[in-house]
């Protein structure tokens, strides 16, 4: 079973960035990117990011997106928290956002993802024909 890393490096109360990992069954890293989430207040569904912890992850289709993606359970009082494109914090309700960079793009010194489509489908393409995995999220720096 591979295992997905979120390593934050930036936990703010609008939004948290950090390192996006896939190790596979071998050790090795299949995938390394960014991801951005929404920032830290204590878990409340649609406006946190999720707590540090481990998690499983599910390939799933999702409605909204008419696509499968990856959704995390098993994280208190949360679900629906799905891995999906996009550009700033505003576009997650508490799911992860992954992107290849960061740039402020709308100049509001907040880390915005770029090329977050592409990263998605690599994240897809790690993830191989596998429909679970292990997420771990370590919150690595608190600002």
């Amino acid at each position: 079973m591979k295992t997905v890393y979120i390593i934050r490096d930036t936990i703010g109360r609008k939004q948290s960035t950090g390192a996006h990992l896939v190790i596979n069954e071998k050790g090795d890293v299949v995938y390394d990117g960014q991801i951005l989430e929404l920032g830290w207040l204590n878990n409340r569904r649609n406006i946190s990011c999720i707590p540090e912890g481990i998690y499983e992850l599910r390939l799933e289709r999702s409605p909204k997106f008419k696509r499968k993606l990856w959704e995390a359970y098993g994280v208190p009082n949360r679900s629906e928290t799905k891995f999906h494109n996009g550009v700033t914090y505003k576009h997650s309700n508490g799911c992860f956002i992954p992107g290849k960079t960061r740039f402020d793009l709308n100049a509001d010194n907040l880390d915005d993802m770029i090329n977050s489509r592409d990263a998605l489908e690599e994240f897809h393409d790690a993830m191989g024909e596998d429909t679970r995995a292990r997420l771990v999220i370590i919150n690595d720096r608190q600002n």
